[in-house]
């Protein structure tokens, strides 16, 4: 029994002079290296808000540093103590190629995800056209959007699928040209039209002043001439402006005493 303790405190006496150090030395690296990363969270934390990031996406880029940091911060303190890694890189590599095979249509939604946020090609409350389909953003994920359409239908789309598609954003620039084409017939004289749609145009708030209105012969027919009116109106609201303005118009119209073609 005396020889068996004798024995264990020598190995014990063996591997502090020979362990004890790089153990002691691993220990200080993880104590300072977590005290860092506290540190680099903060300092994150600030250049994200003056940034301005999207706020969907400033805690999950944050956790992300964190875990990926301190995820290399053990391996290397593991390194220092002596562990071998070997067996755990074989490991960790081969379940990153098992999770990206299984994952590859969810982890390609989380990169564009991540795109979107980043790049801001449309922000929640823009009106997009995608897919055929016009909506307003409700919501940006990370693997999906949610676009709601003007008759109220809730469309998800993954991220994928926005990124890698031609998304027109129809409220970016926040003004949109309504352009509207009518017939009259030779008779009517061109400038009494002009000045009644001009009339109407005046009238009308939510009609832009910049940029500048046209107004315009389009086309010549035999039994008659087209005019062209482009006119600059607000982008959200679009369609309620235009229904507006073509029933006061046509009302002038006929007011006016001015027949269109099948009047």
């Amino acid at each position: 029994m005396d020889f068996n303790i004798n024995k264990f405190s020598d190995k014990l006496y063996t591997w502090i002079i020979e362990k004890g150090p790089s153990f002691i030395l691993g220990i200080a690296v993880l104590f300072i290296g977590f005290w860092l990363i506290k540190i680099l969270s903060r300092w994150l934390t600030s250049r994200m808000h003056q940034k301005e990031i999207d706020p969907s996406l400033k805690p999950f880029l944050l956790s992300l540093v964190i875990v990926v940091l301190r995820v290399l911060l053990i391996l290397g303190v593991m390194q220092i103590i002596g562990i071998q890694m070997t067996v755990f890189a074989a490991l960790i590599g081969a379940m990153g190629v098992a999770l990206g095979l299984a994952l590859s249509g969810t982890l390609q939604n989380f990169a564009s995800g991540i795109i979107i946020l980043l790049l801001k090609p449309f922000a929640v409350g823009d009106n997009i056209i995608a897919s055929g389909m016009e909506g307003t953003v409700t919501s940006i994920q990370i693997f999906y959007t949610v676009v709601t359409t003007f008759d109220n239908r809730t469309v998800i789309y993954p991220n994928s699928k926005l990124s890698n598609e031609v998304i027109v954003n129809i409220s970016r620039i926040g003004s949109r040209r309504l352009d509207i084409e009518l017939k009259f017939m030779n008779s009517i004289d061109f400038e009494t039209v002009k000045h009644l749609i001009n009339a109407v145009i005046d009238e009308n708030k939510d009609m832009l002043k910049k940029p500048e209105r046209r107004i315009g012969i389009s086309s010549i027919e035999p039994d008659g001439y087209k005019v062209s009116i482009s006119v600059w109106v607000k982008s959200h609201g679009f369609m309620d402006t235009k229904f507006a303005f073509q029933e006061k118009l046509i009302a002038d119209i006929k007011n006016a005493g001015l027949k269109l073609p099948g009047m």
